[in-house]
């Protein structure tokens, strides 16, 4: 079924939410859910937190437009600023003309560390590999699940680092979590094999616990943006020497990457996910050559169109976790209709890959507060006590006169 998300935008809440409650086949109790803002109750909060004392809701938007593997989505995003979701759709929108997005994701391997202190590192190496079988194994003994479906602890292996405080040797087990995130098992898996790594090694383990750099969880992706519906071949060309800008200088790499991560964890926060622990990774490769960069490359074709890429650690689940106990969570893994841990991480990959294109293009060619204080004018609007009449009226006449500020904002009211 084609369902009609043109003009989203001019459409009231009502019809908003019609249209997701269509395309998503949510029931009545859902969509009851949807409406009653924050999606949780001071007795459910209280359950997820020590010392609760209230909730603090963000704003929960959908980004229309996203073709991705040739599937069609409506993508729920929770962030407070402005334009992001406007201009994931617009950029959505525009990938859609050369078919959307391409992406790729990794099996959703975990690694789990053991680090042993007080041992001859080589020995203790030789012997851990030895008992491989006999540690997995016991690591597997720990889930009631995965070994069930053929998922669980896969290989171990063992590194050395030096430091100050001597040699330490890090036992690493690899895991296969399936569709969790995996941090708990993972965690489990450790303590639980650390008693037998001492005694293989005759050494101390101070720290059992999972690593949240997920380089065997990776997601990579790519989107061609037709040169005419970019702005033409300049535009197209001041986007690849911006690219550019970010790849060579870590200063503009990091506010480039922001504007990545825009994206990609207002659609985490809205679907559960550790967005801690995306932060953490994605940072972290983005510096994997021993220099801060671009998590994206962009370039043109042949015929001079634009084609942006992403490759970009993703740890994440559609199982387990907060998503189990938070009704919002759940809904809007709902709406994208995901099947596994894998197609959220493509969803999630290409939504930074969209926003970085629209950040992108606003800085090589209007610049990016045109847009931005535009809806950041709504804001000051409300924070001036302007009501939902006359905010349209304050923000016509602000962004006209180029005076975006509460003090004009209430200038106006004043007149009215």
């Amino acid at each position: 079924m084609k369902f009609d998300v043109s003009r989203f935008f001019e459409k009231d809440r009502k019809e908003r939410i019609d249209i997701v409650a269509k395309f998503a086949n949510l029931t009545e109790q859902e969509i009851q859910t949807l409406e009653n803002s924050g999606g949780i109750s001071f007795e459910q909060a209280d359950k997820m937190v020590e010392n609760a004392i209230g909730t603090f809701s963000f704003p929960l938007g959908i980004a229309t437009n996203f073709t991705i593997n040739k599937k069609e989505y409506l993508v729920p995003m929770v962030i407070e600023e402005p334009s992001v979701i406007a201009a994931a759709s617009k950029a959505a929108k525009i990938a859609k003309i050369r078919g959307g997005f391409e992406m790729q994701n990794d099996e959703s391997y975990s690694i789990g560390q053991i680090q042993v202190v007080n041992v001859d590192v080589d020995s203790a190496m030789q012997k851990i590999l030895k008992s491989s079988k006999e540690i997995l194994d016991l690591a597997n003994s720990k889930s009631n699940t995965l070994s069930k479906i053929g998922k669980g602890a896969k290989e171990i292996s063992c590194k050395e680092i030096r430091t100050d405080a001597g040699p330490m040797l890090i036992v690493e087990l690899l895991i296969d979590v399936g569709d969790a995130m995996g941090a708990n098992v993972t965690n489990t898996m450790c303590e639980g094999i650390a008693p037998l790594i001492e005694k293989i090694t005759n050494g101390k383990v101070i720290l059992r616990i999972l690593s949240n750099y997920s380089t065997r969880r990776m997601v990579s992706g790519t989107a061609t943006f037709e040169k005419e519906a970019v702005g033409g071949q300049e535009t197209v060309d001041n986007i690849i020497l911006a690219y550019q800008f970010a790849a060579y200088d870590e200063y503009r790499a990091v506010t480039h990457n922001k504007g990545i991560m825009n994206g990609i964890i207002a659609v985490a926060n809205a679907t559960g996910q550790d967005t801690r622990a995306i932060e953490a990774a994605a940072h972290a490769y983005a510096s994997k050559n021993g220099r801060y960069t671009s998590l994206t490359q962009w370039d043109k074709d042949n015929d001079g169109n634009l084609v942006g890429r992403i490759e970009i650690p993703m740890s994440v689940g559609i199982v387990g976790g907060i998503i189990n106990v938070h009704p919002t969570a759940k809904i809007c893994t709902k709406i994208l209709g995901v099947q596994s841990a894998s197609e959220l991480a493509c969803i999630i990959g290409a939504a930074g890959l969209a926003q970085n294109f629209s950040a992108l293009r606003a800085l090589a060619s209007e610049g990016i507060q045109k847009g931005h204080m535009r809806l950041h004018a709504r804001n000051i609007a409300a924070a001036a006590g302007a009501t939902n009449d006359q905010i349209d009226t304050l923000v016509k006449k602000m962004t006209s006169e180029g005076n975006i500020s509460i003090n004009r904002a209430r200038e106006i009211l004043g007149e009215l």
